[in-house]
């Protein structure tokens, strides 16, 4: 049998970088507390939501990975407690900026990183003005505790990228993010929506998901506002919730899995099995028509 203890976690950011770090660290030693193997921060825990509003300024957040504070103050954490943290952060790469995700491995191991792939762009959540589009390719880890994917917010609503760390041999999927409300539609409430969509892939997939998001109102710079709602779950391989947290609380969620006994469950259920890749041309054009006859 091999176990694993996973932690989704959810907090507050505030303009200080330091003292964001500081609470992300004190959140990681609670869950490490907790037994944790894997612990998850939410995306762009650094700093605010910086994407409400196209500042020019906010481009100097963003500096080389080998540069940033938070990557080597977790390697040294997660070296500390024999903990594998996936980080995110706003990485510039020469003239170009990425939302990335760094693997810390439990020995303090840098294992790589991987690039948002799909890059949203609404009220809100002007993502596209900060981020050019992921060039990794979606990618999956052999750590400590098990072989891991990680997407990154908006990658969650896109079955692709959870189906292609599955076939790549990811046995729990991550996803940090930052969603909540809509300044458009003051009504429209996606936090149900966000977790459905997760939850089916842990199911599609039959493997444990885990997201972590951020709580708290973030005020842009015209007068309009975020609020986060938090949500933070962990699903288990059928895609059931197993553990959630509140819409404004900090937390700290744990649940425990056997993948050995998951990949059992895995192989016998077949999904694997019985994919038809050469059906699935479609899936590589923007409007579905490759591969048909007419």
């Amino acid at each position: 049998m091999r176990h694993v203890t996973v932690a989704a976690t959810q907090m507050a950011c505030g303009t200080d970088k330091t003292a964001n770090i500081a609470t992300a660290e004190r959140l990681i030693r609670l869950a490490a507390g907790q037994g944790a193997n894997i612990v998850l921060i939410q995306e762009l825990f650094e700093t605010p939501y910086f994407c409400q509003d196209q500042i020019h300024a906010h481009f100097q957040l963003a500096v080389p990975l080998e540069q940033n504070a938070a990557v080597a103050r977790f390697a040294e954490l997660a070296r500390e407690l024999g903990v594998v943290l996936p980080v995110s952060v706003f990485e510039r790469a020469g003239q170009s900026f990425f939302n990335t995700v760094v693997i810390i491995d439990a020995d303090g191991k840098n294992l790589g990183f991987y690039r948002k792939s799909h890059i949203p762009d609404g009220p809100g959540y002007t993502e596209k003005f900060y981020f050019s589009p992921g060039d990794t390719g979606f990618r999956v880890w052999d750590t400590a505790f098990g072989r891991i994917g990680v997407g990154i917010c908006w990658d969650q609503w896109f079955p692709e990228s959870a189906r292609a760390m599955a076939l790549m041999g990811a046995e729990l999927l991550f996803y940090p993010t930052a969603i909540g409300s809509e300044p458009q539609d003051p009504a429209l409430d996606s936090r149900d929506h966000w977790q459905r969509a997760m939850q089916g892939h842990a199911a599609c997939n039959v493997m444990p998901l885990i997201a972590s998001n951020r709580i708290g109102t973030e005020p842009g710079a015209h007068g309009t506002a975020l609020t986060f709602y938090g949500s933070a779950f962990i699903a288990d391989a059928t895609g059931a919730k197993i553990a959630e947290a509140g819409r404004t609380e900090e937390a700290v969620l744990t649940a425990s899995f056997d993948l050995d006994a998951i990949a059992q469950m895995r192989a016998s259920w077949g999904v694997f099995r019985d994919r038809r890749p050469e059906l699935y041309a479609p899936l590589i054009t923007l409007d579905g028509r490759h591969g048909r006859t007419s």
